[in-house]
């Protein structure tokens, strides 16, 4: 029997998400409900938002999809308060600035940010971000045109970048609310519905009301202690860099000949040298790296770990196992007497040359701040229209610890 395709009903893609951190999120129109059916962006619903954190917090396995779902559920909660406060802000640019910041991470390669190097030297999930947007621009006959001005910072109305990227954006105000829910550290809680309803603009730059400090307060204090609890745990930064030894050790086979069991797109990486020029000239770096998410890596590792190279081989299994690199906290960086010793250790305990023994362990150097004024404010309005910094405004935080770098050095190293 034909199907009369007048009484066809279209499909209704105004769709609602159960969202376990905001509640129901609505899809807002059929567009960007074809954004999210992008090969590209459901992607993002196979990489692991905190990496290796679950490693740390069984609880987290929350996905990068999830983020930017949550993200751009923020941004129309945004673009609703500005409304309100008599800000000029268009459809089109509602839709922009929501299709900016749901593909603001669509650049992240397996695991996040654990291996943002490894399979592509100097070049950031940003950049290739940007590269995934201006190819789905191209299919869409240029219809991303202003988010991708949005997305860079060049679009006349500056606030709208900073609401994806900025000291206050929405993309901070989802992964702390997020990371905290499913980590379920506690310190990382946010009134992230009440800084929004706190947001203005003037000047074109972004401002909270002066009734909503106590909350930048608690934002700032938040950021900070989910970094050292969650981002930067000791033994978050261990099974990173484990499991980036053990990509340079498999590049390392490869770059001899040695045939290595790996997905297509994982093939692709070990066996060519691949950089900023490879996205810049060709489509084909770009095509394996849309294909390219954890179970990639994950599946490898798990052959690897029966690989004839003694060193490979033991990494994976370890790392597949949960017996990851100890840690060793120091306000500098190890000796060269430490490093040796350790060399000397594993070459011994292994039967392997120096070369071979420095996976075995390394060296990484921890930095963050909480708070930078060089990269952007976060202003607060006061009713008399004066308009301070937060470092400035605020009588409980100082300037000098919100923007101080702390800096530790890790020490990761195979115990014996």
């Amino acid at each position: 029997m034909a199907l009369d395709s007048k009484k066809m009903k279209k499909p209704n893609k105004r769709k609602i998400i159960n969202d376990p951190v905001f509640g129901f999120i609505t899809i807002p129109n059929e567009f960007i409900y074809d954004i999210i059916q992008h090969p590209y962006f459901q992607r993002l619903h196979r990489i692991k938002q905190l990496g290796l954190s679950s490693y740390v917090y069984p609880g987290a396995q929350h996905t990068r999809m999830q983020h930017s779902l949550g993200a751009m559920h923020l941004m129309g909660e945004a673009i609703t308060q500005l409304r309100q406060q008599g800000q000029d802000i268009t459809p089109s640019e509602a839709e922009a600035v929501r299709v900016a910041i749901l593909l603001h991470d669509i650049g992240h390669g397996p695991f996040s940010h654990a291996l943002e190097h490894s399979l592509v030297p100097d070049v950031s999930h940003e950049e290739i971000s940007l590269l995934m947007m201006k190819k789905i621009n191209e299919e869409i006959n240029g219809r991303l045109d202003m988010a991708l001005e949005i997305f860079k910072g060049n679009y006349p109305k500056k606030f709208l970048h900073q609401l994806v990227s900025g000291q206050l954006d929405m993309d901070r105000l989802d992964y702390l609310s997020r990371d905290s829910f499913f980590s379920g550290v506690s310190e990382g809680i946010i009134g992230a519905a009440r800084i929004i309803k706190m947001l203005n603009v003037h000047d074109d730059r972004l401002v909270v009301e002066a009734k909503g400090i106590y909350s930048i307060e608690k934002f700032l204090v938040a950021r900070r202690l989910m970094y050292w609890q969650v981002y930067l745990h000791k033994t978050s930064v261990a099974a990173e860099k484990m499991l980036v030894n053990i990509l340079k050790r498999a590049k390392e086979l490869a770059a001899k000949g040695v045939e290595l069991f790996a997905s297509p797109a994982l093939h692709y990486f070990l066996y060519n040298r691949v950089d900023k020029k490879s996205f810049d000239h060709s489509e084909e770096a770009l095509d394996n790296f849309a294909m390219l998410d954890d179970s990639d890596i994950m599946c490898a590792l798990k052959v690897w770990s029966s690989h004839s190279d003694k060193v490979l081989s033991v990494l994976c299994r370890d790392f597949i196992n949960r017996r990851l690199f100890k840690v060793e906290i120091n306000p500098t960086a190890s000796s060269q007497e430490t490093k040796m010793r350790l060399i000397k250790q594993y070459g011994h305990h292994f039967n392997v040359s120096d070369d071979d023994a420095k996976y075995f362990w390394g060296d990484e150097v921890v930095t963050t701040d909480t708070y930078s004024p060089e990269d952007d404010n976060i202003n607060i309005l006061f009713k008399d229209g004066r308009i301070k910094d937060i470092a400035e405004a605020s009588d409980m935080l100082n300037i000098q610890v919100l923007t101080k770098k702390v800096e530790k050095h890790f020490l990761c190293f195979y115990k014996i």
